[in-house]
């Protein structure tokens, strides 16, 4: 191991050592080979680039499709006074270019991506002229039709290699079965096959499955009987939202969270729940990413996932400091039939999904062979009502439409307001005829945020307001007026979903939806639905067994601690307590031949334990009644 990366992990993040395969993977790209890192949750996959990155001359560059983590990792580097970027749905074109300006220019060691941005000629023209050291590909299952989370954009980062093509590529991932690891190397066109593997297992963690029909009720019982921080996933907003309320009413301190809530919102019940000022955080699987809570002790699932891939990612947030945890799957009969609708939810028919599309042109009113590159707010309620669809289904089809390449369509997004100066900073010492309330607010964020003359910096409009003793209304008046005298650019808050045309619009006779991203991608969904419901019901099989036999692990021993192991054990101390009665009774009536209650007094044992075993004991022949007496054979 290098002194200069144990240094780089000491002096950025306080660590004397690396953990698990951390180290074996640094040295391997530090060697400049292909690598693929398989790290459960909580295994520090970031690690894992970042530090490699630190050590060498050039730029990383992080393809990730999640921009939440991605607006995360870009704070918590600048935190550590790391320079890092990130490019996603919302900006301007702009702000865009003067983040891929200054990569190629050496202002940052991190740019994050989405993989849909890798195809748009922009980057691609600037990623030519970027010194890069690294190319980090995170959630790379993405990348194989056969994962769980399948996004044709991931299939462009082997063409990017050909513009660096002595760059390493480190793709790392969370779960992945063995079809998908072979996947992920091939369609990344690794140099050679090179893999670095954490085993699975999780020791500490118990895994029960728990049949009910009466969620509530075993929700509020499992949490009066055990103790801890506690997670419980939901499927729905409104789910989350019932059960916090629930569990208040019913004396246990509880918050819910989901991505409809205001970012200002999700952080502080985050901060709340992780400080202990609430035991239950009620979340959908939006909650989660980037979630350093060492001590949870419970997580519950009270609807079942989509797939085993994402079970085991947020059940694995039980635990996480080595002390005994358990996840809970709650099942009942009813969730066979919501899972499998999910399917076709999730899938609607390809008419369906034309029917969409064209709804889309007449939305925008967009003409035929038009659209390539034009970005649009997207409202779903309002398209939903406007043309009569399902939210769902609408929703599932634009997934259909972003990964057969018509469009890009972004969730709902949280952006905060951010600005950059378009004016050098002396320009601004000469200008005249300035308010005393504009010249307040020119130094609050000359003295409150660095660089604004370089790049975008995000700003919050509340806390300018408190430094300068103005109104929030007042502070968004100055800026707009500052930008329409192009001292600034300006681009306020916006919390909207986007749809971005990727390519013209198109007749429908020729909207194509390929098999590889309808029928198989059904099909893979519909295996991954029917593994969730066969670990939900499969009550022979060790539990930790079943999950790593599907990652492709092989373990000889039971855990011990599932519901399944403890069922069998104590199914074989019954079996144990009988075989030892049956004796016991034999060797009475070989004395002398004996009445219930007799046996019962002399046994020591309650009537009705005795009458059970000799109903079984008379039914197979080994003894029989004459009278009330019983007798052997």
């Amino acid at each position: 191991m290098q002194a200069s990366y144990l240094e780089i992990l000491k002096k950025y993040w306080g660590y004397d050592s690396f953990r698990g395969i951390q180290a074996d993977i640094i040295e391997s790209i530090g060697k400049g080979h292909d690598t693929l890192g398989l790290m459960p949750t909580g295994g520090g996959k970031s690690i894992t680039f970042q530090v490699p990155t630190l050590a060498k001359e050039g730029l990383c560059i992080v393809i990730t499709p999640l921009i939440a983590l991605m607006k995360d990792q870009v704070a918590n580097l600048k935190s550590r006074d790391i320079k890092a970027a990130a490019i996603y749905s919302g900006m301007t074109q702009t702000e865009i270019l003067v983040t891929l300006d200054n990569c190629i220019f050496g202002g940052y060691k991190f740019l994050y991506i989405s993989p849909e941005r890798l195809a748009t000629d922009i980057f691609r023209d600037k990623l030519k002229k970027m010194n890069l050291c690294l190319i980090a590909v995170d959630e790379s299952h993405c990348i194989s039709q056969w994962g769980y989370d399948f996004r044709p954009a991931y299939l462009k980062i082997a063409e990017i290699r050909d513009l660096q093509p002595n760059t390493p590529i480190l793709a790392l991932t969370a779960t992945a079965t063995p079809e998908v690891v072979n996947d992920i190397q091939e369609k990344l066109h690794f140099k050679e096959k090179r893999v670095f593997k954490m085993s699975f297992e999780r020791k500490n963690l118990a895994y029960i499955v728990h049949e009910t029909d009466d969620k509530g009720r075993v929700v509020l019982d499992l949490l009066k009987k055990l103790t801890g921080s506690t997670i419980i996933y939901a499927r729905s907003r409104r789910r989350t939202k019932d059960m916090a309320e629930f569990l208040e009413k019913n004396g246990i301190s509880a918050t819910f969270y989901h991505a409809g809530l205001k970012n200002e919102t999700k952080d502080y019940r985050q901060k709340e729940w992780k400080e202990g000022n609430y035991r239950v955080i009620i979340a959908t699987n939006a909650f989660g990413m980037g979630i350093d809570k060492p001590d949870v002790r419970l997580v519950i699932h009270i609807d079942l996932p989509d797939s085993l891939e994402a079970y085991f990612q947020e059940a694995g947030r039980a635990g996480r400091d080595g002390k005994n945890a358990r996840a809970i799957l709650l099942y009942s009969n009813a969730d066979k039939a919501k899972l499998k609708k999910r399917i076709q939810d999730n899938y609607p028919e390809k008419e369906y999904i034309t029917k969409i599309y064209e709804h889309i042109q007449y939305y925008y009113q967009m003409a035929m062979g038009d659209g390539l590159g034009c970005v649009y707010d997207f409202n779903l309620e309002d398209f939903c009502v406007r043309f009569k669809h399902f939210p769902v289904q609408a929703h599932n089809a634009l997934n259909i439409l972003t990964q057969a390449g018509y469009i890009e369509y972004t969730e709902e997004q949280d952006n905060a307001s951010r600005l950059i100066f378009t004016v050098q900073r002396d320009e601004l010492y000469k200008l005249r005829e300035m308010s005393a309330e504009a010249e307040k607010l020119l130094n609050a964020l000359l003295r409150s945020y660095t660089g604004l003359f370089t790049d975008y910096a995000y700003i919050n409009e509340d806390s300018l307001a408190s430094k300068t003793n103005l109104t929030r209304q007042q502070i968004y008046d100055l800026l707009l007026f500052f930008a329409r005298r192009h001292l600034i650019d300006y681009v306020p808050r916006k919390k909207t979903p986007f749809i971005i045309y990727t390519r013209e619009r198109v007749e429908l006779k020729h909207l194509y939806i390929p098999n590889e991203v309808y029928e198989e991608r059904k099909e893979n969904y519909t295996i991954r639905i029917n593994s969730m419901l066969t670990y939900a019901t499969d009550t022979e099989h060790c539990r930790n067994k079943q999950l790593l036999h599907y990652f492709g692990e092989k373990i000889e021993k039971n855990c011990g601690q599932c519901d399944v192991c403890i069922n069998k054990r104590k199914e074989d101390q019954a079996e144990k307590e009988y075989s030892t009665l049956e004796k016991s009774i034999l060797q009475e009536l070989k004395q002398s031949p004996l009445s219930l209650q007799d046996l019962s007094l002399k046994l020591s044992k309650s009537l009705d334990s005795i009458t059970n075993i000799v109903r079984f004991m008379v039914d197979e022949e080994v003894i029989m009644w004459k009278g009330n007496l019983l007798h052997i054979k």
